[in-house]
């Protein structure tokens, strides 16, 4: 959660909140200077910016959990306008960041540092918060009248500043002319409402209202003489007075008293042992001493990060071995059905991953974790038609999913299909904002083709991306 308030600061606002579970209504703020369509657009945008600059995640149960938790979040949240997007970074930095039209970016140490579900759930309430109460538009709406400086250039120098605070920040400073004290500064208007707001959303989701204060509290004391602090601290200071507030509204809700979460503690086994810098011969002591003591949070999260460390040294029979013991007690769950996946595909057991995950598909016809995972089984068993049936509706039904359309890259390649290959490859590549490599690859695609229909679509496709880049372009300045 680091950015947006560093930026939403800028306005030099001193506003300081009173401990209170008293919601303010002014999320319909910034509307006149930045409407909801444009901020989609803008959020678009940024989206592209990000996966150009910022090494995003394309693991599909960890993306599925981090949805899931925040559409838990935004179902309890006023104010929602828009669908949101929630996606990893492999940074071990312990930040968040949101930015506008509900794009929230989540660093993986934010989860290695967090020690339960509702300490994650808060820093997600809180950037939800932003969003929501509309601080960068409202923002942006108090330096129109100031600026000489465009929109839109506004908005490409924000976006900046979420992906890389330190360019970003100084781009802002040269542009609005802003002093390094007023950049440094936060506005404590903006974070108090994010915590207070954030947190009765963290309380409507089910989750123990502790989890902020608890979150502040272990960041502020373990980094309070820190030479160098983390980003978070860098861009939320916490005062004790956030801090004794936070604890004290949370103190106003009944208190929960929740079990641990098997989800959050296998996610987070799983960024430690995928995402991690330790190797996987040193995780696999970890794990097994800790299996040994039997001090780990869940023991089955710890039999979890044991396999996936196996997986890695190859040694997929004791891997397998661990993995059916959890299947034995989490049939359903989606972390279990994943590494069994890997594991039967590692092993040349590809019927076996396919028989599994298509009963899966029965109940979860549009589930990323089950809808990859089989597409990539039937790509690795050789079936190529019916890999690229699975992932070609999931992909256009979901544009933004990079792994299904590099899966359906490779797919359309061994099948020999090459008018789709190059019209995934253009999808990708929009992805990343390389609109004009991406109309490429469409003019390169409309000469292996005569179908009357297919050249219509990649015709309408590529007047698209020139719109894009357009508004991409405007962005950058």
């Amino acid at each position: 959660m680091a950015s947006l308030p560093l930026l939403a600061s800028l306005m030099g606002a001193t506003f300081h909140a009173q401990a209170s579970n008293q919601l303010p209504d002014i999320g319909t703020a910034g509307v006149a200077a930045l409407p909801i369509e444009q901020e989609m657009r803008y959020g678009n945008a940024f989206m592209r910016f990000a996966r150009a600059g910022l090494p995003i995640i394309d693991d599909p149960v960890l993306n599925q959990y981090i949805d899931d938790l925040g559409q838990r979040l935004l179902s309890n949240a006023d104010g929602v306008r828009f669908p949101f997007t929630f996606f990893l970074i492999n940074d071990p930095s312990i930040n968040a960041a949101a930015f506008l039209g509900g794009r929230v970016k989540v660093h993986t140490g934010l989860f290695l540092y967090a020690d339960s579900e509702s300490e994650l759930a808060s820093v997600l309430a809180h950037e939800i918060t932003h969003v929501t109460q509309r601080h960068i538009a409202r923002y942006m709406e108090a330096q129109a009248s100031t600026s000489a400086m465009t929109l839109a250039g506004l908005v490409g120098s924000i976006a900046l500043a979420v992906i890389n605070p330190t360019a970003g920040i100084a781009a802002l400073q040269t542009t609005l002319g802003l002093s390094m004290q007023s950049a440094i500064n936060y506005t404590r208007e903006n974070e108090y409402e994010a915590d207070r707001i954030g947190m009765k959303t963290l309380y409507d989701a089910g989750f123990d209202p502790m989890g902020m204060a608890n979150f502040f509290q272990k960041l502020a004391a373990e980094y309070r003489y820190a030479s160098k602090p983390p980003e978070m601290l860098l861009t939320h200071p916490l005062p004790e007075t956030r801090i004794s507030e936070a604890r004290g509204r949370a103190s106003s809700y009944a208190r929960r008293d929740l079990p641990p979460s098997l989800d959050f503690w296998l996610a987070k086994v799983r960024i430690q042992v995928r995402y991690g810098t330790e190797s996987p011969q040193a995780l696999l002591s970890y794990f097994d001493h800790r299996l040994q003591k039997g001090d780990y949070p869940l023991k089955d999260a710890a039999i979890y990060g044991k396999a996936l460390a196996l997986l890695q040294l190859k040694r997929t029979d004791e891997a397998d071995a661990l993995m059916q013991e959890l299947a034995s007690r989490h049939p359903e769950d989606l972390f279990v059905v994943d590494a069994l996946t890997d594991i039967d595909l590692a092993k040349g057991r590809s019927a076996q991953a396919i028989a599994r995950l298509e009963k899966f598909r029965t109940r979860m016809p549009d589930n990323e974790v089950v809808v990859v995972n089989l597409g990539n089984a039937y790509l690795e068993s050789g079936n190529y038609k019916k890999s690229i049936a699975i992932l070609d509706p999931y992909a256009r039904e979901h544009p933004e999913n990079n792994l299904a359309w590099n899966l359906l890259t490779d797919a359309y390649r061994k099948a020999g299909r090459m008018t789709d290959l190059h019209m995934a490859r253009a999808e990708i590549l929009s992805l990343r904002g390389d609109y004009q490599a991406a109309i490429d690859e469409l003019i390169v695609a409309r000469g292996t083709t005569s179908d009357k229909l297919t050249l219509a679509r990649l015709e309408a496709r590529i007047t698209e991306l020139e719109r894009a880049k357009k508004d991409l372009d405007s962005l950058k300045g």
